[in-house]
């Protein structure tokens, strides 16, 4: 089998699977949700970017090696 029918057969078996989806799709949904909530709002609030407020500009991985030293 070839790559190109080996992908197109991996596509048609998702592709069929998510059309039958009831459930599913709220279920999805709701783990798209989640996600975006860990990731877009979670970082901006709680985890900013320590590397840029703390090393100078150009400097970034010399910072990074003597704090990974240091520690």
């Amino acid at each position: 089998m070839n790559k190109k029918g080996w992908l197109y057969s991996v596509y048609s078996l998702y592709r069929d699977g998510f059309r039958q989806m009831t459930l599913g799709r709220t279920l999805w949904t709701i783990i798209l949700i989640k996600l975006f909530i860990i990731f877009a709002i979670l970082k901006v609030f709680f985890f900013p970017d320590y590397i840029s407020t703390h090393a100078d500009e150009g400097q970034e991985s010399d910072f990074v090696a003597t704090e990974i030293l240091k520690r």
